[in-house]
């Protein structure tokens, strides 16, 4: 296995495996997030279908019971908006690997994990 960078404004490095190919970082990127995406699949699911059958805001009771329908709705709809992103982002960072895409991720995440902690705080306790 050897690998092979070039000068420019972004360093890629790329391997040469046994067959000849080459596999890029954008390939590792794409790899990656398809596994992300197969992992929250699930979870993906059941937030788009707490969002749109009004009959499952009973499902959890107490106070989610007694909020608004509009405000449980945006709840799960947010969720499930962090969900579909969560394998871009996953295969964005592993492309680019660079600090500073790095940080803009984990920047994003960090304000996505906040919104839903308050967003919970305000319509679950």
């Amino acid at each position: 296995m050897s690998t092979k960078s070039r000068q420019g404004p972004h360093r890629e490095t790329t391997l040469d495996l046994d067959s000849g190919k080459r596999v890029g970082r954008s390939h590792w990127g794409v790899l990656a997030g398809l596994i992300v995406a197969v992992l929250i699949a699930y979870p993906l699911a059941a937030c788009v279908a707490f969002a749109t059958h009004p009959a499952t805001q009973r499902l959890f009771g107490g106070r989610l019971e007694s909020a608004s329908q509009a405000g449980f709705q945006a709840f799960w709809w947010i969720l499930a908006l962090g969900c579909l992103a969560l394998p871009f982002l996953v295969g964005f960072g592993i492309a680019k690997l660079s600090s500073r895409t790095l940080a803009v991720v984990g920047s994003i995440v960090v304000i996505f994990l906040i919104l839903v902690i308050v967003l919970g705080q305000i319509f679950v306790f």
